[in-house]
């Protein structure tokens, strides 16, 4: 099947997967993505697949015999701006993967676990470089999900005294100030609160008149600080 430069959409999207590449010149699929295509999404020769790099720009595909033949020009994205982060302390569970998901989804540029001091949950070296690994898949598969082609930054574990000093940023608190376009970086703290030193760290936003969970804080956050910037509210 011959496919026309001029049909293909002008960006990722529809049914089409989406796939990450190392080389956007030269794409070529890992394994567990021929998998998922093939046995999965069951994809036929011809289908359509767009491929990036992760870094902006990306092109269009066609998957023939379980790998990638280039039909499209290299396209590119520009990196959004301001860069946003959102820094989430430690949570319980499976729920530091929903976080990263739902952020990744949402558009956030940089993702932060941190350790608060009211913390229940704290890894060990062993676990946090286990959990460090898997966050960034769940990350990689979301942008995937949602056709990213500017993958997020899933930061080591930090502690709280190493994101205060960020430029723009801000705890979410309730009773806070309406959150603006100039909050760059907004840290949701533990199940437990805030400390009172933590308190006193930096100014305060507010996410809405209710109590939220730590994970539905995160992602309330993130919602509205890209909505902000890309120019869905005002």
């Amino acid at each position: 099947m011959t496919i026309d430069a001029a049909d293909l959409p002008e960006k990722p999207g529809g049914t089409a997967p989406h796939v990450i590449v190392d080389k956007i010149d030269h794409p070529v699929m890992c394994a567990e993505d021929i998998h998922h295509l093939s046995k999965v999404r069951r994809l036929r020769n011809g289908d359509l697949v767009s491929a990036t790099d992760g870094c902006g720009s990306w092109r269009w595909c066609v998957y023939e015999d379980a790998a990638l033949k280039v039909v499209g020009e290299i396209a590119s994205e520009s990196e959004p701006s301001p860069k946003l982060t959102v820094g989430f302390a430690l949570v319980k569970g499976s729920k530091p993967e929903l976080v990263v998901q739902k952020l990744t989804e949402l558009g956030i540029d940089t993702i932060i676990p941190f350790i608060a001091e009211r913390s229940v949950v704290r890894w060990d070296d062993a676990k946090t470089e286990r959990q460090g690994e898997r966050l960034t898949k769940v990350a990689r598969d979301a942008s995937m999900q949602s056709r990213r082609v500017w993958l997020p930054t899933v930061a080591p574990v930090a502690r709280l005294s190493d994101l205060v000093s960020f430029e723009g940023v801000v705890r979410a608190d309730r009773d806070g100030d309406t959150l603006s376009s100039i909050n760059t970086t907004v840290l949701i703290g533990p199940e437990g609160g805030w400390s009172a030193a933590e308190a006193d760290s930096t100014p305060v936003v507010g996410l809405g008149r209710t109590v939220l969970r730590a994970e539905t804080a995160a992602i309330a956050a993130a919602t509205l600080m890209v909505a902000l910037r890309d120019g869905f509210v005002s």
